[in-house]
């Protein structure tokens, strides 16, 4: 069993074929968490949620990269991205009805995006601690996005749970950084998700290698950054088979090893 946690199904991408995707995910063993990134995709993750007795889960929040009107084509390690928004302002009321449904395992993603995003900094900021609070009153965790921005992530999250002394769990989705900052993060006691980038890009092997393996999580982020051997296709949940296999030749260990270690920390940062 492998859990895919971090999913967007509930994407355009997915718009005409999302339920065969989740049915064969699920028949393939693999369980997913569809993460939210503004209004209308955290409503579609937990409507996916709704409709299945076991093993598809929501996320919901507000991503800094909605905070602004975007429009843009990125390449990230050889793969077309293209991404459009339309401002969001953050509501808490609203995101707070989205968020106490018990589909809903964890607030994200939130965080700072600081690469070609329109949004000014100060305003992602705000819009994080705003989200943060919404996890600590509602006590889930949080699935964090970081671009760019890793210093200014950590300092807010030192600030929160050191100095503020309050709860606080989640992940650092697609993590980017460096060692240095990983072990901060894993200090700090949050988890590291990883996922097709893995298996084609080499800046990650480090910490795969080195940081422990009950703080590792196992993501796709489909349709997104899709692992060999199906570059240049759209990515789906049960390739985190791949982002598995990928860690275990790193690690030298095996898949089975690595499979069981991800899902047993996934069960419990989402409580599912």
């Amino acid at each position: 069993m492998l859990i895919d946690t971090h999913a967007h199904i509930n994407f355009r991408d997915f718009k005409d074929d999302g339920d065969e995707v989740a049915k064969r995910t699920l028949a393939e063993g693999v369980w997913m968490i569809n993460v939210g990134a503004e209004r209308k995709t955290s409503q579609r993750a937990i409507d996916y949620a709704k409709k299945y007795d076991s093993g598809v889960f929501a996320a919901v929040g507000l991503h800094p990269g909605h905070l602004a009107n975007v429009e843009y084509d990125e390449e990230v390690k050889g793969e077309k991205i293209k991404f459009s928004s339309q401002a969001e302002a953050y509501d808490e009321k609203y995101y707070f009805s989205l968020a106490k449904q018990p589909e809903v395992v964890a607030i994200g993603e939130i965080g700072l995006d600081y690469y070609r995003n329109a949004a000014r900094r100060e305003l992602q900021k705000e819009t994080l601690l705003e989200q943060l609070g919404l996890a600590e009153k509602l006590n889930k965790p949080v699935i964090l996005h970081c671009r760019e921005a890793h210093e200014d992530l950590l300092g807010i999250l030192k600030t929160w749970t050191l100095v503020g002394n309050k709860p606080l769990r989640g992940v650092v989705h697609s993590f980017s950084g460096r060692w240095s900052q990983a072990e901060q993060y894993l200090a700090m006691g949050f988890y590291l998700g990883f996922n097709g980038l893995i298996t084609f890009a080499r800046d990650y092997d480090k910490v795969v290698c080195q940081m422990p393996l009950d703080k590792m999580l196992l993501e796709t982020d489909c349709p997104y950054l899709t692992p060999l051997p199906f570059r240049g296709k759209r990515n789906e949940p049960s390739y985190v088979k791949y982002v598995a296999q990928k860690v275990a030749e790193l690690r030298g260990i095996s898949a089975e090893e690595v499979a069981e270690a991800t899902t047993k920390n996934a069960k419990g940062l989402f409580r599912i």
